[in-house]
C-alpha cells in the first residue's frame, strides 16, 4: 500500500551537490509527510546522484545547462493536478521548516500566485553590512526589478519558493541560469497574481557556493529583458 503523499511537489535543481542534497531531502520528507520529489541534475561527478535516488526522490538527467533549464525541467516532471511546487535549492540554506505557513498563505488567499521566503527577515547569517558584495547586489537588482519589472520585493532572489501550479501552466521559461528567479517573479506578477513573501532564517551552505557577483550582470539583463516583454504583452 502506497503512502498518502502531500499535496505538495518539490523541485531540486542540483549540481555536484553531494554534502547538501541529503539533509535537504531529509528535512522535506520529515516537513512536508512525504512528497513528491524531482531532483533535476545538471551531471554531477560526485554523489548528488546516488544520494538522491537512495533517499527517495525522482532523478531526472538535466538536458541542458543552467537552473533555470534545470527547474524548467523539474516542472514537466511533476502532476499537473497537484496544487503546489516547491523550489528550492540543495545546499541545505533554505529550512523547509517555513514551507507549511507559505503555504498556508496561499490557501488563505487565492489572489496570491507565490509565496517567497524572505532571507532578510529571519535570522540572516550573512552580514546585511554595505560593505557585503552579495547584500549591496541583491538590493541592487531588486531595485531595478521594481522599476523595470514593477515586482516589489525585498529578496527577490530567494531560492525558496512555492507556486501555484496553475500560475506556471505553459510556462516555458527564456532563463537558462541564475536569472531564472526574476523571470519567475514578472511572469507570476504578468499573470495577474501577487507575490508575498514570508520572513525566513537562512543556513550556511553545505558545499561550494556556485552565485558568483559575475552572475548578477546576467540577472540584470534579465530585468531589462522582462520589462520590453510586459510593455509587448
Amino acid at each position: 500500500m502506497n503512502e498518502l503523499r502531500s499535496p505538495i511537489s518539490v523541485v531540486i535543481a542540483t549540481l555536484n551537490e553531494e554534502q547538501g542534497i541529503g539533509p535537504t531531502i531529509d528535512e522535506m520528507q520529515h516537513v512536508l509527510n512525504n512528497p513528491y520529489m524531482v531532483v533535476v541534475d545538471g551531471n554531477s561527478v560526485d554523489r548528488t546522484i546516488e544520494i538522491a535516488k537512495n533517499m527517495g526522490a525522482d532523478v531526472l538527467l538535466q538536458e541542458g545547462k543552467g537552473k533555470g533549464d534545470a527547474m524548467f525541467q523539474g516542472l514537466r516532471m511533476l502532476d499537473s493536478q497537484v496544487p503546489y511546487v516547491v523550489f528550492t535549492d540543495a545546499d541545505y540554506t533554505y529550512p523547509a521548516g517555513f514551507i507549511p505557513r507559505m503555504v498556508e498563505v496561499l490557501e488563505q488567499n487565492p489572489q496570491v500566485g507565490m509565496v517567497i521566503g524572505n532571507r532578510f527577515r529571519g535570522e540572516y547569517n550573512v552580514s546585511k553590512s554595505i560593505t557585503n558584495p552579495f547584500y549591496l547586489g541583491n538590493k541592487l537588482l531588486a531595485f531595478a526589478q521594481l522599476v523595470m519589472n514593477g515586482v516589489k520585493l525585498e529578496d527577490p532572489l530567494s531560492g525558496l519558493r512555492v507556486v501555484r501550479s496553475e500560475v506556471l501552466k505553459d510556462w516555458k521559461p527564456k532563463s537558462k541560469g541564475f536569472d531564472v528567479e526574476a523571470e519567475m517573479n514578472a511572469i507570476v506578477e504578468r499573470r495577474g497574481y501577487q507575490i508575498i513573501e514570508v520572513p525566513i532564517d537562512y543556513r550556511d551552505r553545505l558545499g561550494e557556493k556556485k552565485l558568483k557577483l559575475r552572475h548578477g550582470l546576467g540577472i540584470m539583463k534579465r530585468i531589462v529583458a522582462e520589462s520590453f516583454a510586459l510593455n509587448y504583452t
